[in-house]
């Protein structure tokens, strides 16, 4: 059985080589009704995709937060999130404008998953909403 989809997933695509960012580390914090929270984290594999998040020290687990914040989705109309990439990290010291990029946007509970591209360049970046 292939492992479930976590709620919240993003995909890094380095514009300078037209090709995925791999090992950029990446963490996810939830900032509001509940937060903030500890950060999950993750690197981004071969394919410049994070399909797992872990909690240091065995902590809530993400679906755990979005369980939660569907049962109580009457007292919090939606959640804020914060993805923060390492792009000094990735490039090297110096070599990027952005020594991080912080990504925040709302999620609204009964919603079952948030995927969020990063198109990254050294010296730009744009997002949205994928599938």
């Amino acid at each position: 059985m292939a492992a479930q989809r976590p709620p919240i997933t993003c995909h890094v695509l380095d514009t300078t080589t037209g090709r995925p960012a791999s090992s950029v580390a990446v963490t996810l914090t939830l900032l509001k009704p509940f937060g903030p929270s500890t950060p999950l984290t993750a690197t981004t594999n071969s394919d410049g995709r994070v399909t797992a998040w872990q909690h240091q020290g065995g902590g809530v687990q993400l679906q755990e937060i979005f369980d939660n914040a569907a049962e109580h989705a009457a007292e919090h109309a939606q959640m804020v999130w914060a993805l923060k990439f390492d792009t000094a990290a990735y490039y090297g010291e110096g070599n990027t404008f952005w020594p991080e990029v912080e990504l925040r946007f709302f999620v609204k509970p009964g919603e079952d998953h948030y995927h969020v591209p990063l198109l990254l360049g050294p010296w730009s970046y744009t997002t949205y909403r994928g599938s």
